[in-house]
């Protein structure tokens, strides 16, 4: 019983995390297990001082906890993701350049060695990893199914697994009809597969469906395979609608590193376990070679600091979109701005500009002066007590997102002759799972 009871909770969980919040999954999501009882400790602190309150649970109000926790933890990640969480390396990640974005990027993922400096590269890419692609036969949209009313399935093979489709034709059923509803069948299965519904120039359309992955493993020739010949219910619709046909077969990446030859069934290659790169497209002439190395301390700080902005104001929008409904959403979102208020005027003199709705801005010519002046550090001293102040306040809306929610306060404890209650914070997974039960 308890294991099907998490189950559900995962489940509901993740609803609401793929739908109304971030999707990104980084290494800063995983923890130490002094970090674990840190968080820990701040609960029962939290839980023995809290009052006691009843909780708005309705939709719009679970929709906005999931939110409001997932963007705070994204704001979090951004700022590791730029040095890290300590003082003496918060915003000092260094950066990786391409001399052409548009054949491959990359991203800084080493550390610096003691001595010397870390070598550069020279790639050039000869072809991408392609995925695959089954195109449909084009049918007439408004005509009806040419097969009989009845519940068909079909085979997916993909990654060693398989996988049964199952849906049903209506007697009133067009050919546009099924080919909509296998696409949201596919697309939404969550199987490795995107679908989606090509039209033609006559009143035609057919069904596309692609790989979310690429190249080849092994022998195989193909990602996957779509076949009727032995399921569970009616077949024919693989032919009827040419599920089948594999119009793009899958490749390998080929490229070359400093003179060497290799391949890739991704287009994400990792080089000399410094630099992550993204192959993005072939030179336009033979021959044509990138360069991947580390930009100058003065660029990395001023696109550090972008990176900074960017999710600090992603932040403040996605708790804007909820002021309609959420009271409480006003009061997160001026607490989050009131700490770059608090730093606006050293903000200011290195090159961040507070804009009237809370947001910042960045002058990036300022920027780059302060950063090449001899004073930097002096002056940049401001900038990590701002991005600090973010980080605890990130973290206090992570560790209780239920604080924002619309709420009637009960009774408030006897202060200093209490105890720590059941947790107050979880009911934040609580009041989603009364609900989905």
């Amino acid at each position: 019983m308890a294991y099907n009871s998490i189950q559900n909770l995962t489940n509901v969980y993740n609803f609401y995390m793929t739908t109304y919040a971030p999707k990104s999954s980084t290494p800063y999501d995983s923890h130490k297990k002094s970090e674990l009882r840190g968080v820990y400790n701040s609960i029962v602190k939290l839980n023995k001082e809290s009052p006691l309150y009843i909780l708005d649970t309705s939709r719009d109000s679970r929709e906005f906890a999931v939110n409001v926790k997932e963007n705070a933890r994204e704001l979090r990640n951004t700022i590791a993701s730029l040095g890290g969480l300590d003082e003496d390396t918060l915003l000092n990640k260094k950066v990786a350049y391409s001399s052409n974005p548009n054949i491959a990027t990359a991203d800084f993922i080493g550390t610096l060695p003691e001595e010397g400096e870390l070598p550069s590269y020279e790639i050039e890419v000869n072809r991408l990893a392609t995925s695959q692609v089954n195109s449909g036969r084009y049918l007439p949209d408004d005509e009806p199914v040419g097969l009989p009313a009845d519940t068909y399935s079909f085979d997916v093979g993909i990654d060693g697994l398989n996988y049964e489709f199952q849906f049903s034709i209506k007697p009133n059923d067009t050919n546009r009809d099924v080919e909509e509803r296998l696409s949201r069948l596919i697309a939404n299965a969550g199987v490795g597969l995107k679908a989606q519904v090509v039209s033609g120039d006559d009143g035609t359309s057919y069904l596309r469906i692609e790989s979310n992955s690429t190249g080849l493993k092994g022998s195989e020739p193909y990602i996957y395979r779509v076949s009727d010949s032995r399921t569970s219910k009616s077949s024919g619709t693989v032919d009827y609608f040419g599920l089948d046909h594999v119009s793009t077969k899958p490749g390998n990446a080929s490229y070359v590193v400093n003179g060497e030859e290799y391949t890739s069934a991704s287009n994400r290659v990792t080089l000399g376990k410094s630099y992550e790169v993204t192959l993005n497209g072939v030179g336009s002439e033979e021959g044509e070679k990138v360069s991947i190395g580390l930009k100058t301390d003065v660029d990395s700080l001023t696109e550090n600091v972008s990176t900074l902005v960017r999710g600090f104001n992603s932040f403040l929008s996605a708790v804007a979109e909820y002021t309609g409904n959420q009271p409480k959403s006003g009061r997160l979102f001026n607490e989050m701005s009131g700490v770059a208020r608090v730093f606006a005027r050293d903000l200011t003199s290195i090159g961040l500009n507070l804009n009237l709705d809370g947001t910042l801005e960045v002058d990036n010519e300022t920027l780059r002066q302060t950063a090449m002046s001899e004073d930097a550090a002096e002056a940049f001293a401001p900038l990590k007590s701002f991005t600090n102040a973010v980080l605890r306040k990130s973290n206090q809306v992570s560790l209780n997102p239920m604080n924002y929610v619309n709420n009637i306060i009960v009774a408030y404890k006897n202060p200093g002759k209490n105890f720590a209650s059941p947790y107050i914070t979880s009911a934040y997974s609580g009041m989603m799972f009364n609900s989905y039960c």
